[in-house]
């Protein structure tokens, strides 16, 4: 197994052991909602907590951007500011001073430009640590109002932003794009594809969203994808879902990525896809919000209620189940191609 723990794991050997109980908590442990909120006098505290590590050729400057906005979408998503943080970096003996230090400032800067307060964490060289990595980022703020994935409601209208497969595309060009260029993509979008590296984070379209109001559920489509997100978001409403698969945008460059890696784009990991669901009056002014502020977003269906079930409509008005995939199969395609790469410049 490469990534979370199934769902079965979770709840037989995870969440019944979860310490001491306490009347603040409001939102402790569960599967699919990555953070946690507590009640501290009138207002609600949301933490998240994320590992990071990067790809072979991660720059530490994007590894930086993408260790705070990942810990800093989770919070985000639940209707929060993010505000402060702490990160633990373990780096391998022999790391660099010049990497320690381009990383430690992209972190920095890239808290800076989020508003975020580094206010603690821990540094070290150890031998287990074969990569530098972000053992965890706690990345916390306060609010009144809090949005969960359990929010939605039936008739709500269902919205993605970006895309699907945002994340795998990125990591996947990044690292192997001389195959997808050996295979004849057209370099424009191998490197747009690269460049969507920094597309993921949804801390930007959370707080528009935020400001339209309306906003009901709002979840991050990580781990699974698009499907396991929009699954998340019903099971934790226990509500009903309809989703037009044509709806979804799936732009070029991340379509021919997917093709050629026999990745189905809805199902593998896709940090920088916002799914939210709203009310049905507010769709019009967030969707302009969405793009006044250059960002993409598409209605791709509604909430229904919980006896109609879950399904995807297709183009010709046939449909089936929406389930979570059992796996998310963009860790096996990364690790194997990165394999066969590894084999190739020894051989």
């Amino acid at each position: 197994m490469i990534g979370k723990v199934n769902d079965d794991l979770f709840r037989r050997a995870i969440l019944p052991h979860t310490g001491a109980a306490a009347a603040q908590v409001v939102v402790g442990p569960r599967m699919g909602v990555d953070a946690a909120v507590l009640k501290i006098g009138d207002e609600h505290m949301v933490i998240a907590e994320d590992p990071v590590f990067p790809g072979p050729t991660t720059s530490p400057e994007d590894f930086g951007w993408i260790t705070v906005h990942i810990g800093a979408s989770d919070v985000a998503v639940m209707g929060i500011k993010p505000q402060f943080m702490t990160y633990s970096l373990l780096m391998p003996p022999g790391t660099s001073e010049d990497y320690i230090t381009r990383l430690v400032r992209s972190i920095s800067e890239s808290a800076r430009q989020l508003g975020i307060t580094i206010v603690g964490g821990h540094t070290g060289f150890y031998g287990a640590v074969t990569v530098p990595t972000i053992g965890g980022i706690t990345v916390w703020g306060l609010g009144k109002e809090v949005v969960t994935p359990a929010g939605a409601r039936a008739g709500d209208t269902i919205i993605c932003t970006k895309g699907a497969a945002i994340e795998a595309a990125a990591i996947l060009a990044c690292e192997l794009g001389d195959k997808l260029l050996a295979a004849g993509m057209a370099p424009e979008l191998v490197d747009r594809a690269r460049r969507r590296l920094r597309e993921m984070s949804v801390v930007a379209e959370a707080g528009i969203a935020m400001t339209a109001g309306g906003v009901h559920a709002m979840h991050d489509a990580t781990e699974g994808g698009l499907a396991r997100g929009l699954w998340e978001v019903a099971e934790a409403s226990r509500v009903g879902l309809r989703i037009e698969r044509s709806r979804v945008p799936v732009p070029e460059d991340i379509r021919l990525v997917c093709e050629y890696f026999g990745l189905n784009p809805y199902e593998v990991i896709s940090e920088g896809t916002l799914v939210l669901a709203c009310d049905p009056r507010k769709t019009a002014s967030l969707l302009t919000a969405f793009r006044e502020a250059g960002l993409e977003a598409a209605v791709i269906g509604e909430v229904v209620p919980w006896p109609e079930g879950r399904c995807w409509v297709e183009k010709d008005g046939q449909t089936s189940q929406l389930l979570p995939p059992p796996v998310d199969r963009f860790w096996e395609v990364f690790f194997d191609a990165l394999a066969l790469k590894d084999e190739s410049r020894s051989a």
